[in-house]
């Protein structure tokens, strides 16, 4: 069975929609390969001409060359203009299928990557295959019909020195082949390095908060010196053999062209060929000159290029998303785990023979100690890892065999972590999509973003991460997301942990009063007016549930449900 090429469906993105651009730049180029030609004819009549002595051919010819110089000039023109015009939305929509490949991933795909690599991709390496796969395929096509072309021409004007031209074109050719493979080696080094230093820079402007805090500013910078360090070693052995390769095919192109002058010096003394040919051969032995370079340097860095694409392609596959059966947004029966185990290392378990139901419209607390497994228990709900032990059912479908679209139009996560957008506040609360104006105002509201709205307006522009707003003002945004989407299931990661305890109330208490909705909400407020209005509190302990109930029944039991919350002080 014929092994489909990955990266197939990104080169085929470069031509869609995009093919009469392309061909009508490959025609103007084409067009001016075949001005060269022309020029060096009109040259070599000339010095004929002039050798001869008559006049009227010698106007004749002006005349031909005051037509050519700005008729070129507008076809050159017309080229650069085809050729950006192609570029331009080939590399749209290269880069839009790679966005879109990348934003089908589910979210327990996406975790397990590193988000530099796609940075690097999507940057340093679009550069690359802009120019040595994109820009550099006019020559690739069109130099060998100019060679071809320009050997023809030299036929006509002189068999015996157009052999010996021929001959010496060895000399440039084999520079260029033997040297071009190493360049495209050395050029995924670079991508490779590159994506490791875009990944490290990432992390360090990130965490710059974290750095200074800890006075490890010195460090630190070792550690970027280091990636800086290694990127650099290998853009320079790129550059080195990039020289090599340009000094030796120089020269020997260098040595090509003494030889072709010298050459045909000798047989116009001997009056074999005029004195125009030797001006032709000289002309056009830079033509054949820049097909012998280009050619075997172009295809080498074409191998390179595409080596990029396959990157991208193999990227964009890696930890696809699973697919599944798509299932209705609403939940009817329950959520339900049985005996469910999960660790995100083999041996070290996080959640240990977890079961509970969420039964459909029902408000549920999940408590318990820092790193007793809430926060995982929540992900495992999102989809957010496969690899969990026992049994994890939305209305009796097993979550593994779910469509992961279908599970996000059921679910909604708020998690302890926001990402705001550099966008205005209400684009970030709609996540860029359309909603009603009432809608959008009612789960602001009920989110506690009104006074935020009436001091800023909906039009505020958040800043990088929302660096225009607080943390408590952030964590608003995105409860009014997930009340924004109206998913039947709701779940909250410490979703007010940001916010002062009367807001904290009142968001709560808000999400408690919506009707028809199964929430299960983690929190560390124990407040005796919120917990008792939840239809069970599940209790975690070292990933284990020890203890599930209403709140009069948990704090008669007196055990670590009561120990929680005589602690908290609540």
């Amino acid at each position: 069975m014929k092994k489909t090429d990955p990266a197939r469906p990104y080169i085929r993105a470069f031509y869609e929609r995009n093919r009469g651009f392309f061909l009508l730049a490959l025609a103007l180029y084409a067009l001016a390969q075949a001005g060269t030609l022309y020029l060096a004819w009109l040259l070599g009549t000339v010095l004929d001409i002039i050798a001869a002595g008559r006049m009227e051919p010698l106007a004749q010819s002006a005349l031909r060359a005051l037509v050519f110089v700005p008729a070129m000039v507008v076809l050159e023109l017309c080229w650069h203009r085809a050729r950006a015009a192609f570029l331009r939305r080939a590399l749209t929509q290269y880069k839009a299928l790679a966005f879109q490949k990348l934003s089908e991933k589910s979210i327990s795909a996406f975790t397990k990557e590193n988000t530099g690599r796609y940075l690097s991709v999507l940057t340093n390496d679009i550069s690359t295959v802009e120019e040595k796969y994109l820009v550099q395929q006019f020559d690739l096509v069109i130099q060998p019909v100019a060679f071809a072309a320009t050997l023809a021409l030299l036929l006509w004007y002189s068999p015996v020195l157009t052999g010996a031209t021929a001959a010496m074109c060895l000399l440039p050719f084999g520079a260029a082949a033997l040297l071009g493979p190493g360049l495209a080696r050395r050029e995924k080094a670079v991508s490779d390095r590159g994506e490791g230093f875009v990944g490290k820079l990432r992390d360090l402007l990130a965490g710059f908060s974290v750095i200074k805090s800890f006075k490890a500013e010195g460090e630190t910078s070792r550690v970027f010196a280091k990636e800086n360090d290694a990127l650099e070693r290998a853009k320079a052995g790129r550059r080195w053999w990039a020289g090599l390769l340009d000094t030796v095919g120089g020269y020997a192109g260098a040595s090509m062209q003494f030889g072709v002058f010298f050459l045909s010096a000798f047989l116009a003394i001997r009056g074999d060929v005029t004195a125009g040919t030797v001006i032709v051969f000289t002309q056009l032995t830079n033509n054949l000159l820049t097909s012998v370079r280009v050619i075997p340097q172009y295809w080498a860095d074409r191998k390179a290029a595409r080596g990029l694409i396959e990157k991208l392609a193999g990227i964009a596959e890696e930890n696809a998303a699973r697919s599944g059966e798509a299932v209705e947004p609403r939940l009817t029966d329950a959520i339900a785990l049985d005996r469910v185990s999960f660790g995100y290392e083999p041996d070290k378990p996080v959640l240990r023979d977890v079961s509970l139901r969420l039964e459909a419209g029902k408000k549920y607390a999940l408590v318990g100690a820092s790193g007793s497994g809430k926060s995982t228990l929540l992900n495992l709900l999102m989809g957010g890892h496969d690899g969990y032990t026992g049994s994890l059912t939305v209305d009796g479908k097993e979550l593994r065999t779910i469509d992961p679209d279908s599970l996000y139009d059921l679910e909604s996560l708020i998690g302890q972590n926001v990402f705001v957008f550099d966008d205005t506040i209400r684009r970030n609360i709609t996540m860029f999509r359309d909603f009603p104006a009432e809608a959008v105002d009612s789960a602001a509201d009920r989110a506690g973003l009104s006074p935020l709205l009436a001091e800023r307006g909906p039009d505020y522009r958040c800043g990088e991460n929302g660096a225009g707003l607080s943390g408590g003002e952030r964590q608003r945004v995105s409860i009014a997301r997930a009340l924004l989407r109206g998913t039947p299931v709701l779940l909250l990661d410490e979703a007010t942990a940001s916010l002062d305890n009367e807001t904290a109330f009142a968001v709560t208490q808000a999400i408690l009063d919506l009707d028809g909705l199964t929430r299960l909400i983690v929190t560390h407020r124990l407040d005796r007016a919120l917990l008792a209005q939840y239809d069970e509190i599940f209790v975690l302990r070292d990933g284990r549930l020890i203890e599930r109930g209403g709140f009069d029944a948990l704090m008669d039991e007196k055990g670590y449900f009561y120990s929680l919350y005589t602690i908290s002080g609540t």
